[in-house]
């Protein structure tokens, strides 16, 4: 579908609000292909409701002690977390309804995306409380502090940051989910965790697309987002109570580490978008490119001494045990 948009022919001083308009249809189109491919899926299905019981409290159930839980220890470790990011999705609401708007095509994509988001929310903790994976108090805990402290986007100063941010954010959620899954040592939990990582491919997929679209519209600045997301990217739940003691454990374990970042979110997304063989830009856009080409070199070489070390700390545990 060509683009008709008004604000096609420009080709400086983009404004957000321009830029908004420019991709009115582009999101419309996407929205389009996103329902039409996105199956409906129910969250109590994937929960194995026969093993739940009561806990201690106002029924005088058992009090949750770790041997209950089918999962891993570091599994355990990833599933708080990947709940904790799901569970502050009024945050993130607020941050994308703000900057796209409620409006048009925009704004069902919101609420859409909104919707099927809290779908995780739902089934992750329905699963983790039914078989008794993880400390149900002190998860309740960190889900008070993490959304009291609510949160607020590296990004949100600019419709194209954000635009860029999720579509790297999304491909990572979804690898996360899915090593968490293979990692948990339980097949249910690995079907629920697929089954939620093919919602977030078709969120990246979405996001993607409309990066490529800003691409061809203003090349310098979306190649200036793309870096700028690229060299600061921080996953949402940064903030969360614990989150760098946890993420140490999870990248540890392979689950999510600087190598999985580099090989499996940044470069696909870069690849499938040409945007360090992109031509047609302008000075800021060519300097911008070959930042993020050196950038991405020392990435993989700061990956290549994080396997050597996790390597090394690995075979020292294995000869302990």
């Amino acid at each position: 579908m060509p683009l008709t948009s008004p604000y096609l022919a420009r080709s400086e001083g983009w404004s957000d609000a321009a830029l908004l308009h420019a991709l009115e249809e582009i999101v419309a189109r996407e929205l389009d292909r996103h329902l039409g491919v996105a199956k409906e899926w129910m969250p109590h299905e994937y929960v194995p409701w026969s093993d739940g019981r009561n806990f201690d409290g106002v029924f005088g159930g058992e009090a949750w002690a770790p041997e209950q839980s089918k999962v891993s220890e570091v599994g355990r470790i990833s599933l708080v977390v990947n709940l904790l990011t799901e569970d502050n999705l009024p945050s993130y609401h607020h941050e994308i309804a703000t900057l796209f708007g409620r409006d048009g095509a925009w704004g069902t994509w919101v609420h859409r995306w909104t919707a099927e988001e809290g779908r995780h929310a739902i089934v992750m903790r329905d699963y983790l409380l039914a078989t008794r994976a993880v400390d149900p108090c002190e998860l309740e805990r960190f889900r008070m502090q993490h959304m009291s402290d609510g949160f607020e986007h590296d990004h949100r100063h600019s419709m194209l940051h954000s635009v860029a941010y999720v579509a790297f954010q999304e491909l990572a959620t979804r690898v996360s989910h899915r090593n968490t899954g293979r990692e948990s040592g339980d097949p249910a939990c690995e079907r629920m965790l697929a089954r939620i990582a093919t919602d977030e491919n078709l969120h990246m997929v979405f996001y993607r697309n409309l990066l490529a679209a800003a691409l061809e519209l203003a090349p310098d600045e979306a190649m200036v987002a793309i870096r700028d997301v690229v060299v600061d990217f921080r996953m949402p739940g940064h903030g969360m109570p614990g989150f760098e003691r946890a993420a140490a454990r999870i990248a540890v374990s392979g689950i999510y580490n600087l190598r999985v970042h580099h090989d499996d979110v940044l470069i696909p997304v870069l690849r499938h978008l040409k945007v360090l063989e992109r031509t047609g830009l302008g000075p800021e856009g060519l300097r911008t490119q070959e930042e993020l080409g050196l950038f991405m070199g020392g990435l993989n070489d700061q990956a290549a001494r994080f396997d050597e070390r996790r390597a090394a700390l690995l075979a020292r545990r294995a000869a302990r045990t």
